[in-house]
């Protein structure tokens, strides 16, 4: 999804290739042997197989929006914030939503680490819009979905949970371009289907 939208935003055009992941098809794991989403395979062949590495090579081409450069901080202290969510947030958010695929996960526990992180989040909400400053950037669009993920795991929870700044925070990037022009379902792929373009 962050991918997507970073795509979305940068107004690149590419072909889009729609999979289940319990389906795989062959021509992906031939480009991407981990075989999971999102892959980006560039025109010199390279390639991507991350989504915080496919937004920052698109934003690097044409950043019209201007994510990279915050109203407070810079580039490196949204890489930080990211890395703080990619890394044990995503780790506990896992554990949490996906309880049983992990040996004696406990998903309580894993929701009571991941409110560390709800916490970071709604205080540095709490006094503006976004995380890093008046307009939304970087950190906002590669975290939202992580946070997302997290509060549907138990809606009802997450809506009475602590967290007004987060949680009006959250309503505001998933009511907006570009997580709204992105959320087109398409078709699964199958070799030989003719091609279907994302267009940013």
């Amino acid at each position: 999804m962050r991918a997507r939208m970073a795509l979305y935003s940068s107004g690149q055009t590419c072909v889009l290739r729609e999979v289940l992941l319990r389906d795989k098809p062959l021509e992906m794991i031939e480009q991407s042997p981990k075989a999971t989403v999102p892959v980006l395979l560039l025109a010199n062949g390279e390639v991507l197989e991350q989504s915080l590495d496919i937004m920052l090579w698109t934003l690097r081409r044409n950043d019209p929006k201007k994510w990279c450069e915050p109203d407070q901080g810079n580039l490196d202290d949204m890489l930080s914030l990211i890395a703080e969510c990619d890394g044990d947030f995503k780790e506990n958010l896992d554990r949490y939503k996906y309880a049983p695929r992990y040996e004696d996960a406990d998903p309580l526990l894993h929701r009571a680490a991941g409110e560390i992180f709800l916490g970071k989040l709604n205080d540095r909400l709490a006094d503006q819009i976004y995380l890093f400053g008046v307009k939304p950037a970087l950190a906002d669009y590669a975290i939202a979905p992580f946070i997302r993920q997290f509060a549907n795991t138990d809606r009802d929870w997450f809506d009475a949970a602590p967290y007004p700044n987060l949680q009006h925070w959250l309503e505001a990037i998933l009511t907006a371009e570009p997580f709204t022009a992105v959320m087109t379902k398409f078709p699964v792929w199958q070799a030989g289907d003719a091609q279907t373009l994302f267009v940013g």
